[in-house]
């Protein structure tokens, strides 16, 4: 039986091995889920192959990538399967080499499988998956574009196109992406996990939150998903719930040297010294030969006021990598801490010289100017470093030494702003004050093109009187009929100075319906599920009350590159860039790491 066009939608979801967000695994393919004609209704000679085909189906559903491929090649030689089933086992098989890392192999079977069948959608979505893995991402999105035209409906293609645009930037494209895909398969989480990482990527913390918990319900030990909303609680400046989702990684992945050194700064950022050394130490132990991680540990070594053994420490990363500026500018600063600023100004010289626009170079030039008197000079560095990593914590807490404000406002919108709320720009990011509540800033996410605009604050009459809920238009975003307005609010309990949410109020004519009482709020989406946010205020930020989702049981800037959450507070190491996970080395100690894990990696091997 032919796979025609109306087919494929109807079966598109079923195979979802593909990149599907670029992170989640989905469900092996089958005969049955395709619709194709049973292996039993081929002819009779074909019999022999059919049972080959069964057991194939079996073994990849048990994850027997080698075992499958022989038993499809068996199937694939006989005669006597119809064209339909022939490609349907091409394409199976390709999937299983590409389990395997095989993605020459596995496109051959991609290609096979569309010349036998060129309206089956599934083939050229697996074959993009594969080009996507390959570095050929224009060639990834024809593909991805053939298959959404043979079958408009493809959420796991929808989703894959997403991934491929944010490797290309087009964050926009992305987000639309995803959002169709979540419209079209809302009860899935592939989909929220990647758009939650877009939101991640641009400074959007709230909304990201609210997305990768969308995905985390659906599955729960899903690595890294629980990776990316640690770095949106880590924005936030919720540190417990950023390392208790950081362990959670590490439970399952115990010797991931990276998200065992994102564990320890997000200590440092929590002022729990110990814990990160512990972390540290244990990075150093994984890779000894690891600049990073030997970096860290001579960072926390100079926190705990061990001098002597974080300027060892940071000789030896120096030693491991002579072009690090975040080491000289470290080691530089260990000696202002010490007493002895004169000692550092070589290192800090190097440290120009080889990064001078470096967050951390600058911070630390800065310590030094401060250091030796020139106080004025060291404001303008600190600040500086601050504009350029608004979450650096040693600037700001350096700043708040000297008694300076941190970052003084670019320039205020006065138009947009509303009564005694201002809209004040600062970089490429927006803010809105209010005299009457100082150490107060709240962040406007944006969510598309545009200019914020303050619509309104009120106390909503149900809630308790410190909190206050600040509507802003949060620009534009593609819909199904145009552009069209989105709204946030931004939920504040005025008494502990935070911002508890930033909700979507309104996308087009569209309204989200908010539900208050006196002590919690209540928001159903637009997209269907339900938040709940507890409204006891707390001066503690820390315990900030999570987000707790009802139908599955700040400060900070914003981050410009594709996949590059510039404002982490813990990035005061080499990780305010999000790569994929490093691994150990292996045990002779040689320069060569084990292949990193990829999003081909997460999705056939994970």
């Amino acid at each position: 039986m032919k796979v025609d066009g109306k087919k494929e939608r109807r079966n598109a979801g079923a195979r979802r091995w593909a990149l599907a967000a670029a992170i989640v695994l989905a469900p092996a393919p089958s005969f049955a889920q395709t619709g194709a004609s049973q292996p039993q209704q081929a002819a009779a000679g074909s019999a022999d192959a059919a049972a080959r085909v069964r057991q194939a189906v079996v073994a990849l559903r048990a994850d027997r990538p080698e075992e499958a491929i022989r038993l499809y090649t068996a199937a694939l030689a006989a005669d006597g399967l119809p064209n339909d089933q022939r490609a349907l086992a091409h394409i199976d098989r390709g999937v299983a080499r590409a389990r395997l890392g095989q993605p020459r192999a596995a496109l051959d079977d991609f290609n096979r499988a569309i010349q036998l069948v060129p309206e089956g959608a599934s083939a050229y979505n697996n074959r993009g998956t594969v080009l996507l893995e390959i570095g050929a991402t224009p060639e990834a999105i024809r593909d991805f574009d053939r298959a959404l035209l043979l079958a408009p409906s493809y959420a796991a293609a929808m989703a894959n196109r997403a991934a491929a645009h944010v490797r290309l930037g087009n964050h926009r494209a992305a987000l639309g992406d995803y959002s169709r895909a979540i419209a079209l398969s809302p009860s899935e989480g592939a989909a929220f996990a990647g758009r939650g990482r877009v939101h991640l990527a641009q400074g959007r913390p709230h909304a990201a939150l609210r997305d990768l918990g969308r995905a985390l319900a659906v599955s729960p030990r899903f690595a890294p998903a629980l990776r990316a909303r640690a770095e949106a609680y880590l924005a936030l400046e919720r540190y417990k719930d950023a390392t208790d989702d950081l362990g959670r990684v590490l439970d399952i992945d115990r010797d991931n040297i990276e998200v065992t050194l994102l564990r320890g700064y997000a200590a440092l950022a929590a002022r729990d010294i110990p814990a990160a050394l512990r972390d540290f130490q244990h990075a150093v132990a994984l890779d000894p030969k690891s600049n990073a991680a030997v970096e860290a540990h001579g960072f926390a070594q100079a926190k705990a006021e061990r001098y002597e053994d974080a300027l060892n420490d940071l000789s030896r990363a120096i030693e491991i990598d002579p072009r690090s500026a975040q080491a000289y500018a470290y080691r530089a600063w260990v000696y202002r801490l010490m007493g002895r600023p004169e000692l550092g100004q070589t290192d800090m010289e190097r440290a120009l010289g080889l990064e001078p626009e470096r967050p951390e170079v600058i911070w630390a030039r800065g310590e030094l100017l401060e250091a030796t008197g020139r106080t004025d000079e060291a404001i303008v560095e600190l600040r500086r470093a601050l504009e350029l990593k608004p979450m650096l914590r040693e600037a700001a807490a350096a700043l708040e030494r000297s008694g300076a404000a941190q970052i003084a406002a670019s320039h205020e919108l006065e138009e947009q702003s509303l009564g005694e709320w201002r809209l004040q720009v600062r970089g490429n990011q927006y803010f809105a004050t209010n005299a009457r509540f100082p150490r107060l800033t709240v962040p406007l996410e944006l969510m598309g093109d545009g200019q914020p605009r303050l619509t309104e604050w009120s106390t909503p009459p149900e809630s308790v009187q410190h909190i206050g809920m600040l509507r802003f238009t949060a620009g534009t975003v593609d819909g199904k009929a145009g552009p069209e307005e989105v709204e946030h609010a931004a939920v504040i309990d005025t008494r502990a100075r935070r911002v508890i949410t930033i909700e979507l109020v309104r996308q087009g004519t569209r309204t989200a319906e908010w539900t208050w009482s006196e002590t919690k709020l209540t928001v159903a989406g637009l997209e269907g599920g339900n938040e709940e946010y507890l409204l006891a205020a707390t001066a503690d930020r820390e315990i900030a009350q999570q987000p707790r989702r009802l139908d599955s049981g700040p400060r900070y800037g914003g981050g410009g590159g594709s996949n590059t959450p510039s404002w982490a507070p813990w990035a005061q190491g080499n990780y305010g860039d999000y790569a994929p996970e490093r691994r150990r080395r292996s045990s002779d100690g040689g320069a060569a790491k084990a292949k990193p894990k990829t999003l081909f990696d997460l999705i056939f091997k994970n």
